[in-house]
């Protein structure tokens, strides 16, 4: 059986370690900073990459590949981009024994391995928009590492795309990011903001960045996915160029824009609790787990058919309901554990419904239902089950939903000025709404002074910034300012 669970409000990074370990989902690899996906934390991630799937194809979007290693002169064709990456990147000086001519670094981001590519591929205006994504592993040398949220080789979607004009790149890259936006929360029951970086902020070689921003239990925010509108500057590093109906030579716009393992983090973090994981119905691969209870000798065949009916009949009715998903049913007949470590083991790991069937339940045609985020058990008919489990499935998808929605506001303050920041910050963490002067030195300041960093400035449904009409909560400034978050965070 598993070491008892540190309480989130003993210790919350403790509390996560401890729920990362012990649900088995992730395990420290001998390579300092790297993680091993454990199987419960894998299949997390093929649900992930499921549904992102649809929704990048949806997009008009294909998969494809690009190498691992990159040209080290490729990196400093672009400014900002080495500047931005200098720090952690990993290189390879030699192999097979022998020296290389060039250095290689390890990818941290494809920009530059992948323009290298479309600077070959694109010709005309009739080869744009030119839309990938791919599927890959990241280097990026990290100080100092957590599971699933920083580690030094982690797994990512980074798409990659091409367009005629400025415009047309800032409509997909709006696009993608209303795409995480809806996804963390349709399918990670994760609220989170959507906004645009700083300039001190945003992705090195990027016009601009746009991002979503989640609120963990602890109050501290989380980076979920970002968009970026790359304009021509990668472009004109490496002659990404078409040729326009106007018979004239131009460079491609561009976007990138990606998810990653990190995900997996923000969801534990949102949703868990001191018994262990709690996983929304839309990444679970096993649904719904039924224990059979054998008291007695020769109770058991009766019991296990029984359950193996219900099993069965659940599955049946969820493929007839045209559910988002397939619901996976399990059936434990193993009789060298005890029931009550079995309930432990299966609240532990996150399934979202367990099933107890026994003798008298039998007698009775019920079993005991419990759903993993209430932990409420209730006696229900064998012929209303398959019908309930369908419903509370997507109840409980909704309600984690709107759990962490009332959690996020109710730790949401909107302050004027600094010092009232600096003290709240301090008692009450969370996230704080206040009128910003896009100051890059104060930010700084800021950030130095409290470790709290601008998450996002808030747009509106046009994607502009929404204007404050407030003097700015830091420098005073009274012009210009627009309404920005700042939290501490992952």
């Amino acid at each position: 059986m598993a070491e008892k669970i540190t309480p989130r409000s003993e210790n919350f990074p403790e509390w996560y370690q401890d729920v990362v370990l012990q649900a088995r989902l992730a395990d420290y690899s001998p390579v300092k900073g790297c993680m091993v996906i454990r199987p419960n934390g894998y299949s997390i991630w093929e649900r992930i990459q499921k549904e992102m799937n649809d929704r990048i194809k949806a997009a008009g979007v294909k998969n494809a590949y690009f190498p691992m290693f990159i040209p080290e002169s490729f990196i400093k064709k672009e400014a900002d981009h080495v500047e931005g990456f200098a720090p952690q990147v990993a290189v390879v000086t030699h192999a097979g024994a022998k020296d290389l001519d060039e250095k290689l670094v390890v990818r941290p981001t494809s920009e530059t391995i992948i323009n290298s590519m479309f600077a070959k591929w694109i010709q005309s205006y009739r080869d744009l928009p030119l839309l990938m994504n791919q599927w890959a592993n990241v280097v990026r040398w990290e100080m100092r590492t957590r599971l699933f949220l920083r580690t030094t080789e982690f797994l990512w979607q980074e798409g990659h795309t091409c367009h005629a004009t400025l415009d047309e790149a800032e409509v997909f890259t709006q696009r993608m990011l209303k795409m995480y936006h809806e996804f963390a929360e349709n399918v990670l029951a994760m609220p989170v903001v959507p906004g645009m970086k700083s300039e001190a902020e945003k992705f090195a070689g990027a016009l601009r960045t746009y991002c979503i921003e989640a609120m963990m239990q602890d109050g501290k925010a989380l980076q979920a996915g970002t968009s970026h509108n790359l304009s021509d500057h990668f472009a004109k590093a490496f002659d990404t160029m078409f040729l326009d109906k106007d018979g004239k030579q131009k460079h491609v716009f561009q976007t990138s824009w990606g998810v990653s393992t990190r995900l997996i983090g923000g969801m534990i973090m949102t949703h868990s609790d001191d018994k262990g994981l709690v996983l929304p119905p839309m990444l679970a691969e096993t649904h719904v787990v039924i224990v059979p209870i054998t008291p007695k000798a020769g109770t058991a065949p009766a019991i296990h058919e029984a359950a193996d009916r219900l099993a069965a009949s659940i599955r049946e009715h969820a493929d007839a309901q045209a559910l988002p998903y397939r619901i996976g049913v399990t059936v434990d007949k193993d009789d060298t554990k005890q029931a009550g470590w079995k309930f432990h083991e299966y609240e532990l790991i996150g399934i979202p419904v367990r099933i107890e069937i026994g003798p008298r339940d039998l007698e009775k045609s019920q079993a005991v239902f419990t759903r993993r985020d209430v932990g409420v058990k209730e006696f229900v008919p064998l012929a209303d089950l398959p019908a309930k489990i369908a419903r509370e499935l997507k109840s409980m998808q909704s309600e984690l939903l709107e759990k962490a929605r009332t959690h996020r506001d109710q730790n949401t303050h909107e302050v004027d000025d600094y010092t009232t920041f600096k003290k709240l910050l301090d008692e009450k963490g969370g996230f704080y709404k206040v009128p910003w002067s896009l100051d890059r030195a104060a930010e700084e300041q800021i950030k130095e002074e409290t470790k709290a960093t601008l998450r996002c400035i808030l747009l509106d449904e046009s994607f502009k910034p929404v204007q404050a009409g407030k003097p700015c909560f830091m420098t005073g400034k009274k012009d210009g300012t627009v309404m920005a978050i700042f939290a501490r965070s992952y």
